[in-house]
């Protein structure tokens, strides 16, 4: 994305230190802030990146979950509803306080999280992988939506954009050769790897599903 796709092909002008950002930024089950400074971003900003965006994320999807009625208030272990409130705002408050107190405390030139947060926060993404990430309401979505993707990833590699409005793809002319097949694979996988959620859906729908017909 950063080197082949943006820009029609050219890539982006970034600075080693952004580069390095996005290298190091981590979600998933990995650790927040690991021990080995060589798995963290160089710089204090891209680490203040990674944690910010694990935060928010976390706080986020809870939300989420909540209003939804995947879980409740209540649902959350009660270990971690005392270390970091029941609010949104609680928790969000108390993990930055804690970044903010554990680093200066240390004074080490790295960004840190104590002990105990660390632990709080890999509780509160094990119990949102358990309730949420995992429920079979969202597995199910998820299957839509690979559905979807296979879908377009298959199409695209069979047709291309023309410039007709009232006809915008055709097919594509054969492709020849492993090397011209892998390179036509990697170009429709970027394609739809920079698509947003709500493009991919209205390609889709634009391009399988039945269009209703004007009655004058």
């Amino acid at each position: 994305m950063v080197d082949f796709i943006e820009k029609n092909g050219k890539g982006l002008n970034l600075t080693w230190e952004v580069r390095n950002g996005i290298v190091k930024h981590s979600k998933g089950y990995r650790d927040i802030l690991p021990e080995d400074s060589k798995e963290l971003p160089a710089t204090l900003e891209g680490q203040a990146v990674r944690v910010a965006d694990i935060i928010a994320y976390l706080n986020h999807d809870m939300d989420d979950a909540l209003r939804a009625g995947m879980i409740r208030e209540s649902d959350l272990p009660k270990h971690l509803r005392e270390v970091v409130g029941d609010r949104p705002s609680m928790r969000v408050d108390t993990m930055v306080r804690d970044l903010i107190t554990e680093t200066l405390r240390l004074d080490d030139g790295r960004l840190h999280l104590s002990p105990m947060m660390q632990e709080v926060i890999k509780d509160l993404r094990s119990f949102l992988y358990n309730k949420v990430y995992r429920n079979e309401r969202v597995h199910n979505e998820f299957e839509k939506a690979q559905k979807i993707i296979n879908e377009l990833y298959s199409f695209f590699l069979e047709h291309e954009f023309s410039d007709n409005t009232e006809h915008p793809f055709v097919e594509r002319p054969p492709v020849r050769g492993d090397k011209a097949r892998k390179q036509l694979h990697r170009q429709v996988c970027d394609f739809i790897a920079g698509m947003t959620d709500r493009y991919a859906l209205g390609i889709y729908r634009h391009i399988f599903m039945p269009k209703p017909w004007s009655v004058l």
